[in-house]
């Protein structure tokens, strides 16, 4: 059976019109299942930090009060930005994701209004052949029936098919404008995020290089000879010193002795050496010596 040139038309719209309606339905989808583990994936990150974040905390709280301050903060800051990562993801689902879902019903239409136009132009090619079976059959009153019916079939093939022309370029311009919208809202997203995110990061940057390092050592400095230590040193040190205050004046006192001990001999020395000297003297002088009988 032959098809009339409309017919052929219609046909390859219509052919077209699938294609355009699978191609959206594929690769939006595809781009809705993505964006949504891009989120999942933004949501576990904002996880993780919330990990880093208590544990940065933890570690401050063993550490001296400067740096313990300038974590604490970082930390404080670094929570701040999963807020607002959170934030991001609500709304990447809100913006993004949620559009591209609704797009599913959106081609389920569409394909509802491509099945209807396809059932009238099947009708139209029913009538049709009906028709050429009634022409070689020859009889009038069936003839005219059956011209009649082609008639009424193809005015509703044309009529559904301009339905769909109307729809299927309202939904190419929908399409397009909602893709817009859909990867504007995704960027505004981000930036706002990012925006923000710079901001407090800078923020957390400064607290964390504002730790004084010296201030910290001597704390440290500190705890490693404790007040206590050093008290018992300065006693044992006086103590040291009292000790050879006291070794020093019984070393003065001994010596004191020493010398009148000396002192004491060289006199009795000096008294039998000039006992000596009297005797010589008198034996030159040629006194004799008597010895008893």
């Amino acid at each position: 059976m032959s098809r009339t040139p409309d017919a052929r038309v219609r046909d390859n719209q219509t052919r077209k019109i699938q294609e355009n309606i699978t191609k959206v339905e594929k690769h939006f989808g595809d781009m809705c299942q993505l964006f949504a583990a891009y989120a999942r994936k933004t949501a576990r990150l904002r996880d993780k930090a919330d990990l880093l974040v208590r544990e940065i905390g933890l570690y401050a709280d063993t550490e001296t009060p400067d740096l313990k301050r300038g974590m604490k903060q970082f930390a404080e800051h670094l929570a701040k930005i999963q807020d607002y990562r959170q934030a991001e993801v609500e709304r990447l689902e809100a913006r993004v994701i949620e559009p591209l879902k609704s797009y599913g019903a959106v081609v389920k239409r569409k394909r509802e209004d491509l099945k209807a136009t396809q059932s009238a132009r099947d009708r139209e090619a029913k009538q049709m052949a009906q028709l050429e079976k009634t022409r070689l059959r020859n009889p009038s009153d069936r003839q005219i029936i059956a011209e009649t019916e082609l008639q009424r079939a193809t005015m509703d093939a044309t009529r559904t098919t301009k339905q769909l022309e109307e729809t299927i370029d309202e939904f190419e311009r929908q399409k397009i404008q909602d893709i817009k919208k859909v990867f504007g809202e995704f960027v505004t997203v981000e930036m706002s995020f990012h925006a923000k995110a710079l901001e407090i990061y800078t923020v957390a940057f400064q607290s964390i290089q504002s730790v004084d390092e010296d201030a910290d050592l001597e704390v440290f400095r500190n705890c490693l000879h404790p007040p206590d230590f050093q008290s018992r040193l300065d006693i044992v040190r006086a103590n040291s010193k009292t000790s050879l205050n006291h070794t020093g004046s019984f070393l003065s006192t001994s010596g004191t002795l020493q010398l009148l001990v000396m002192h004491s001999t060289n006199v009795s020395f000096m008294e039998e050496c000039q006992e000596e000297s009297d005797y010589y003297k008198k034996i030159k002088s040629g006194s004799s010596c008597t010895f008893p009988n």
